[in-house]
């Protein structure tokens, strides 16, 4: 009795063992497909999302705002210099109409050059490595090595600028009027932090606003994520945000109530649970009905995304991605779905609409997400979809997102030992401006 006790008591501890380590491998394979599925879904707009490189809060180590670097050399300023060159000095805004506050347009100010930032950013960009490591292998990586090899596969007019430089930012809001865009929504973080490939920026939103306004634009935020980012920082983020900007004239606001608007990027990543805190009545950490209440716009990803973000107290949801088909909001045969779920939730839609899409000179291996502009035809179609829709606000991703090939900024021919930079055709470097103005006309007639 005693022996066949002592078998029993070890075939049911081995096989205690062995259910342990195959729930355990379970675990890790389930996971690891979690995590390969998120970066599917996050593996565009590549500077707020952690691509399996450690996050990093960059220190302000930089000159005074707008004041050249002492450091530069003569060889380097020179070339950089060049982009002044394409900047129109003889701008007339009576040439055309004045912009349209329900066009916005996402605006990133992450980029330098060694004249004003003591070095490049952004247009210097690594190669983003495969998740895969195996198939990471097979691609180049790296970094880019401005001026000539830049992170995009178009190149800009104003060659490889800095967001600081006064010039630039006048040229900016120049296009932007003549393209009829009556909202810039600059890619934020609050201050002290940055994405993985820039410095803090949050010292140029003045300078933002005070060309904005010289050109009746205005300015909204798209909050970026950043670690530890939650409804508890969102709120303090929400706060500096008015408390520091909001009486400015071209400070964006909307609604019958005039509230500020802000964009959350990856909103879905805090669970709608805690997002119920900051944007409910009654919340613990509610905004509503104090001095600091806004309208919050969620990303939209998934199709149960929906859900959440009403769930959540949310007062809209925008798209985004400039890739049709890449995620469920991304796709234009679902707005319609979107657009009627939105009116019965009383929730805004804002369907965002972009002009093609391609990010292989950072990530090499995306080919199967690019789009292809298609002479403007691609632009137009999403401009169709969200007329069909009556979307009371559009977005257009992006202004200058040169990295992810999304921008209507203007572009030039260009080419390299090894590479011909992509570039507007025939129609020359502001065809997507002129586009813009004319669906932005479109749109009013609808």
């Amino acid at each position: 009795m005693a022996i066949l006790t002592r078998k029993l008591f070890r075939w049911l501890t081995l096989s205690v063992f062995l259910l342990s380590f195959i729930g355990c491998f379970l675990l890790v394979v389930h996971i690891t497909r979690i995590e390969k599925k998120n970066d599917e879904k996050r593996k565009f707009h590549p500077d707020s999302v952690n691509f399996g490189i450690k996050r990093k809060i960059v220190p302000t180590m930089r000159p005074p705002f707008m004041q050249p670097a002492l450091n530069k050399t003569k060889a380097v300023g020179n070339k950089v210099n060049k982009e002044n060159d394409k900047i129109d000095t003889n701008f007339n805004r009576t040439n055309y109409k004045t912009p349209n506050y329900k066009i916005h347009t996402f605006y990133y100010p992450w980029y330098g050059n060694p004249e004003f930032d003591t070095e490049f950013l952004h247009w210097d960009h690594q190669y983003l490595p495969h998740w895969d490591k195996k198939k990471a292998k097979k691609w180049k990586s790296g970094q880019h090595v401005p001026v000539e090899d830049i992170g995009s596969n178009f190149y800009p007019q104003l060659g490889c600028y800095s967001s600081r430089d006064p010039k630039v930012i006048d040229s900016h809001m120049q296009h932007m009027y003549k393209a009829r865009v009556g909202v810039i929504v600059v890619s934020w973080y609050p201050p002290g932090k940055a994405d993985n490939e820039g410095h803090p920026s949050d010292d140029i939103i003045p300078f933002l606003l005070d060309a904005a306004q010289k050109y009746d634009i205005k300015v909204a935020f798209h909050s970026e994520p950043y670690k530890d980012r939650n409804e508890k920082t969102v709120k303090s983020d929400i706060k500096y945000i008015i408390s520091k900007y909001g009486k400015h004239p071209a400070f964006y606001r909307y609604g019958p109530k005039s509230l500020p608007l802000v964009y959350l990027y990856d909103s879905y990543l805090t669970p709608a649970y805690k997002w119920k805190n900051l944007l409910k009545p009654g919340g613990e950490l509610s905004i509503r009905g104090t001095d600091h209440d806004a309208l919050l716009i969620a990303l939209l990803v998934e199709q149960k995304h929906l859900s959440d973000i009403s769930a959540a107290g949310f007062d809209g949801f925008y798209t985004y991605f400039a890739a049709s088909g890449f995620t469920y909001g991304s796709t234009y045969k679902n707005w319609p779905r979107l657009a009627k779920s939105a009116e019965e939730k009383n929730l805004i839609f804002i369907p965002s609409v972009g002009p093609g899409y391609i990010d292989e000179n950072i990530r090499p291996w995306n080919g199967e997400n690019t789009r292809s502009r298609a002479n403007g035809h691609y632009y137009e179609t999403a401009f169709t979809n969200a007329l069909k829709v009556k979307a009371e606000l559009i977005s257009i991703t992006s202004f200058n997102e040169w990295h992810e090939g999304s921008q209507i900024e203007p572009a030039i021919p260009k080419s390299i030992t090894g590479l011909n930079y992509m570039d507007y055709g025939k129609h020359g470097p502001d065809f997507y401006l002129d586009l813009t103005r004319t669906w932005v006309e479109k749109f009013e007639h609808n």
